[in-house]
């Protein structure tokens, strides 16, 4: 296991490796993406004790609304509205997740944050958390309409930065103080993302129960290339088949 309290560069590069190999016989990026949130969960910790350091680990996509589920799309839909302007309508889904409660274990569990259209002012208003994300990770989704060109496209060039929250408590980018950040012990958050030759990109989410120094975030930037790695072969647009398998369509597990 890696302590976030003593994470070293080490812990890094090993970190990284076995991140890269995840991709491994996996059969969609959905599975891909459980692979690596499931990872984080169970490998960031303390040996000595057996206790894991993060509360809730959550991989994210990008997805077009035309590629998602039924039930993202619903999720998605419920969160604006006069409904998607656009089938290609950005939206931010929740593609793995692993965590201390038996629902965090299961993506089609989530009902609030399963799918959040991007490029919706009034949308992001409602979710700070992911509001501040964006800005953090350098995407700037500053009007829907800004040009006939892809906002993400045109914000996501570079490759992306960190979330860093390193005081949970208080904080008004996570509202949820007390539903989750002060009965689960939420110390940090930590994000790192990545941008796809689509244009698409991810982010994973770790919600800590230990402090996150600045210069432990920092080590965290690397493994968005490995994460990038493991996903890459699912990357692409309009390929629902290799977006979501059977234990994603309704009633399946």
């Amino acid at each position: 296991m890696y302590s976030l309290a003593s994470f070293s560069i080490s812990d890094m590069t090993e970190c990284a490796s076995e991140l890269r190999k995840l991709g491994a016989g996996a059969t969609s990026a959905q599975n891909v993406a459980q692979r690596i949130a499931s990872y984080l969960y169970q490998q960031l910790g303390n040996d000595q004790t057996g206790r894991q350091d993060c509360v809730l680990v959550r991989c994210f996509l990008t997805r077009p609304y035309r590629d998602l589920d039924p039930q993202s799309q619903d999720c998605a839909r419920r969160a604006l509205a006069c409904g998607p302007g656009s089938l290609d309508m950005k939206c931010l889904t929740l593609f793995g997740t692993a965590g201390e409660k038996s629902e965090w274990n299961e993506r089609h569990r989530s009902r609030r944050y399963r799918s959040i259209p991007l490029d919706d002012k009034q949308v992001l208003f409602q979710f700070p958390m992911v509001s501040q994300l964006l800005q953090q990770l350098g995407v700037d989704f500053t009007s829907k309409m800004q040009s006939k060109s892809d906002p993400l496209v045109d914000q996501t060039e570079h490759a992306l930065d960190l979330f860093h929250v390193p005081e949970a408590k208080g904080s008004p980018f996570l509202p949820a103080q007390e539903e989750f950040v002060i009965p689960f012990g939420i110390e940090s958050v930590l994000g790192f993302g990545g941008v796809f030759p689509s244009k698409e990109f991810f982010t994973v989410i770790l919600f800590s129960k230990q402090k996150i120094s600045r210069e432990t975030a920092e080590l965290f930037k690397p493994l968005a290339k490995s994460v990038t790695l493991a996903l890459l072969s699912f990357d692409g647009r309009g390929s629902k088949r290799s977006i979501y398998p059977v234990e994603g369509q309704p009633g399946r597990r």
